[in-house]
């Protein structure tokens, strides 16, 4: 079988969905499934010369929306090279063109939504909501309408998905997310991590590691860190990721004026074995998210077998809390600072077996191989009944 899957960009900087093509391509490989991509990036980005799979990109485009006619054109002309497209996340131009491109011809196409229909966008940006109806009634409507499948990460995410436009109508269905197994070397690659930051050794370390973006609710882990760490002074913050000058300020802000500025260390992007050295050094791993339709980080911990604290609105929660892999709380001030504190209150030999407890909620759900086995299954049942 032979995929293709249109996105974007896939500039790891951008996060989930970028993420969750390359951990997918080698178990995709291992079915013998074919996988492709095309984005709109530039040819010559080094993302893409990197990419160690076949990328076609077509950067740049215009405006933020991203419009890119060479690739509705390169769609039009090579998408029944392919048994299926998966088309990631909507609201910009590529999956129109995706829909416009396969007018007519017998590919089927599939959409990852990727959490972008989550009601908390209509409630937290009114403004943007308005914008989107316009997009939704002469493009995306029609984009999930026609899809073979739109495919949601959880059971969670497709009961939101459908609270947020009318005339919602589409075909569902549920496929987990996931990513590989990560390196599982723990002492070699956290001394890695400790020795490029060894200020942190030594310390219990909560980590966050993501794209720091209002909707992650790293003011509310600050917050709540301060009002949970006095019961051990070794404790210590780490927030890992891209952040924008001006939330660095917000943040840095926040946590001077609680007295934690000292526990709290910022690394930027992590990548690579300094990446994964992040989450063995970890204790615990913190996501306080707002919206978070699966958390490709929250997976990555748990494969690490590190707990997870995070919110409920963090849409694999259910799950994680079911297998004892971690805690969950509301996405509030005083819910995780209940949960903080819930964790710290546990003795050893308790954190141990949640560790174990994590490994085995990965391993069952959220593997990429598992994973991949699930969608293709899912994808060449469509095809088959479209055939009969």
């Amino acid at each position: 079988m032979k995929l293709l899957h249109v996105i974007p960009s896939i500039n790891p900087v951008q996060g989930g969905p970028s993420e969750g093509i390359r951990q997918l391509n080698g178990p995709l490989a291992a079915l013998g499934v074919e996988a492709e991509v095309c984005c709109c990036d530039l040819p010559d980005a080094p993302y893409v010369r990197s990419a160690g799979f076949r990328v076609f990109a077509f950067g740049p485009s215009w405006l933020r929306y991203g419009l890119n006619l060479r690739l509705a054109g390169w769609l039009r002309r090579h998408c029944e090279d392919y048994d299926a497209i998966i088309v990631e996340g909507i609201w910009q131009f590529h999956s129109i063109a995706t829909w416009l491109a396969l007018r007519g011809k017998r590919v089927p196409y599939f959409v990852y939504t990727h959490g972008m229909l989550d009601p908390w966008f209509k409630r937290r940006y009114p403004l943007k909501h308005l914008k989107k109806m316009a997009y939704w009634l002469f493009g995306d409507y029609w984009v999930l309408r026609h899809a073979r499948a739109v495919l949601f990460t959880s059971t969670e995410e497709k009961l939101l998905a459908r609270q947020s436009f009318r005339f919602y109508r589409c075909r569902e269905a549920v496929s987990s997310y996931g990513t590989a197994t990560p390196p599982g070397d723990r002492e070699r690659l956290s001394g890695l991590f400790l020795d490029q930051f060894p200020e942190l050794r030594g310390r219990r370390l909560l980590l966050f590691i993501g794209r720091v973006h209002e909707k992650k609710g790293c003011d509310i882990l600050l917050r709540a860190f301060a009002a949970s760490c006095a019961a051990d002074s070794a404790l210590h913050l780490v927030i890992a990721g891209p952040c924008e000058p001006t939330m660095r300020e917000q943040l840095d802000g926040i946590a001077a004026a609680a007295g934690i500025r000292d526990r709290v260390t910022w690394t930027g992007m992590l990548s690579g074995d300094l990446k994964w050295g992040s989450f063995h050094a970890a204790e615990a791993f913190c996501l306080a998210s707002h919206q978070e339709n699966f958390g490709v980080a929250v997976a990555e911990a748990l494969g690490c077998g590190v707990p997870v604290l995070i919110s409920d609105k963090v849409n694999i929660w259910r799950e994680i809390v079911e297998d004892g892999a971690g805690m969950a709380g509301d996405d509030t001030v005083e819910a995780m600072t209940g949960v903080l504190t819930r964790w710290l209150a546990l003795d050893a030999s308790a954190r141990e077996r949640m560790r174990a407890a994590a490994m085995d909620c990965f391993l069952r759900r959220f593997q990429s191989q598992m994973v991949a086995e699930q969608l293709t299954a899912l994808i060449r049942a469509e095809i088959g009944s479209q055939r009969r």
